[in-house]
């Protein structure tokens, strides 16, 4: 079974991707969901949050997202920490769920997949773009914060060119280029790979 990479900065359009990929009946994984629920549920990530942040990062046992996201996006040490806490973690959880999947191929969708090194564990990666712009309205409206939290999130993320680079197909995702004929043609594409 092929492991397909999906990637994009914050407000690409991925998780819209992933799901027209699902009606294709291909499986996907969405690496930030499932770190979302890891960080709330897993033990070790718990332990090791709290040690590091104190017993205010959770508040009856959930995690404080708002807390976490204003240490880690104002010091990228932190940033870094959180992540060689959580990636491990996420890269077990998704080694458990591909081992339950029947497919030719799997959708694993992540921001960081460069940036946390994930790219190495597959065998092709797609990347999802859009113009800033429009990412940034899309993060603004979607999550209910500010355009400074968008770029300070952005900052922490490769830009689209090395992700391009980096990467084996591009999907654009600008509003005006049809999005169904490009995932229908990568998805034939991999299917014959």
């Amino acid at each position: 079974m092929k492991i397909i990479g999906l990637t994009g900065g914050i407000g690409s359009g991925k998780t819209l991707i992933s799901e027209i990929f699902k009606k294709l009946n291909i499986p996907v994984y969405n690496s930030d969901i499932e770190a979302k629920q890891l960080m709330n549920q897993n033990h070790i990530i718990k332990v090791k949050l709290i040690e590091k942040f104190g017993t205010n990062i959770y508040i009856k046992d959930v995690l404080n997202r708002k807390l976490l996201s204003s240490i880690i996006f104002e010091n990228n040490k932190y940033l870094e920490y959180v992540n060689s806490v959580v990636h491990p973690e996420v890269k077990k959880h998704f080694s458990e769920w591909v081992n339950t999947k029947c497919s030719d191929y799997v959708i694993k969708e992540t921001a960081i997949l460069f940036e946390s090194g994930a790219y190495t564990d597959t065998d092709l990666i797609i990347t999802v773009t859009a113009p800033a712009e429009i990412r940034i309205n899309r993060v603004m409206q979607r999550d209910d914060i500010t355009r400074n939290e968008v770029l300070l999130r952005m900052k922490n993320q490769i830009s689209d060119e090395e992700r391009i680079e980096k990467s084996d197909l591009t999907i654009i995702n600008d509003g005006k280029q049809l999005l169904l004929p490009q995932i229908i043609n990568i998805h034939h594409n991999i299917l014959t790979i």
